[in-house]
């Protein structure tokens, strides 16, 4: 039934009820007066129905407009994304797309064949995988310095393809940011200038003291495989003998054979998180009698450092603090001279 007819049934038997209301002549006044209630309220409802119905059929209507319209557009945005995506998948340069922390979120042909690797392999993997080993701190800086660079970078890093000899390349990166003008994703388009370069040697950011941090030795706890790269490849630029976990429970394993000058682990591990092994830790140490030094790494924003500080942990630094930091915090925590 068309709204129409929907509306002339309900007018009907409107209509109805007053010719029935007028052909109550024969009966006794006290029953005209009753029926007439009944009857007068039958019409008052089907009258305030067809008001509410005519009002639904409006929005309805209404609702189609905006229906269509939102269906228009996201027909336009489709079409937008899949002519920028052909662009993307088609150019003759290598690009990839990651996200605020360096994770490849989309690579086109080019660059996976730079790489010697496929796409699904790529995708949720760090970029700074493919970095060579000693430029990874630099690179890792430069992902760090993300909200004060300008829209377009030019860098210069040494990439490991699979199963081919490290190339240099010159990485052409454009920050996009979204509407609070927060890092949102980095285009990285890569071009190889090996053959123009031999080397490339670019100054790590953090201060080069040989013998400042020598021998000290730290226990890293983080179940992200390129976070521990990281943080190692950091604090051995200075001196500092690195040993790398991925869980709590390999770093309670070691504390029974071992004590570190200073414990740096990861808040949110699965299992058993840093909060977990803090006390554990802190536990260990009433029964040997001994004290670990040790700081908290997060990667949330919204990390409660009072929580970390009253867990146990002296210091509360988050991932993507600069590699000085990271390493002035262990000499702090170790009782060692760095400079600031």
């Amino acid at each position: 039934m068309s709204s129409y007819q929907s509306i002339q049934h309900i007018q009907n038997i409107s209509k109805q009820l007053t010719i029935l209301q007028n052909s109550m002549d024969d009966l006794p006044a006290q029953q005209q007066e009753k029926i007439s209630e009944i009857l007068d309220t039958m019409v008052t409802a089907l009258s305030n129905l067809q008001l509410s119905y005519e009002e639904m059929i409006s929005i309805l209507e209404a609702s189609e407009i905006v229906e269509e319209d939102m269906f228009t557009k996201h027909q336009q945005a489709v079409t937008a994304y899949q002519h920028y995506y052909n662009l993307f998948q088609l150019s003759p340069i290598a690009s990839c797309v990651t996200d605020a922390n360096g994770l490849i979120i989309e690579a086109n042909p080019i660059f996976c064949e730079l790489l010697n690797i496929t796409p699904s392999f790529l995708m949720g993997k760090p970029l700074a995988v493919y970095v060579t080993p000693a430029q990874r701190p630099y690179f890792r800086t430069l992902l760090n310095q993300l909200n004060q660079m300008e829209k377009v970078q030019t860098w210069e890093i040494k990439l490991c393809p699979r199963k081919k000899e490290p190339l240099i390349a010159q990485l052409k990166t454009m920050v996009i940011r979204n509407d609070s003008d927060q890092v949102e994703a980095l285009w990285v388009s890569a071009y190889e200038i090996s053959q123009y370069k031999q080397t490339v040697t670019p100054s790590l950011p953090t201060p080069q003291l040989p013998h400042a941090l020598d021998g000290l030795q730290v226990l890293v706890v983080d179940d992200e495989a390129d976070a521990r790269e990281f943080i190692t490849a950091v604090l051995e630029s200075q001196g500092v003998k690195v040993t790398a976990v991925d869980s709590a429970v390999a770093a309670l394993d070691l504390l029974e054979q071992f004590r570190p000058d200073v414990l740096v682990s990861d808040i949110r591990m699965p299992g058993q998180d840093g909060y977990n092994l803090i006390k554990k830790v802190r536990s260990l140490e009433a029964e040997k009698g001994w004290h670990i030094p040790a700081a908290a790494l997060t990667s949330y924003v919204v990390e409660d450092r009072e929580k970390a500080l009253s867990a146990g942990f002296e210091f509360h630094l988050h991932k993507l603090a600069q590699p000085s930091e990271l390493v002035n915090m262990v000499a702090r925590l170790a009782g060692r001279k760095y400079p600031d």
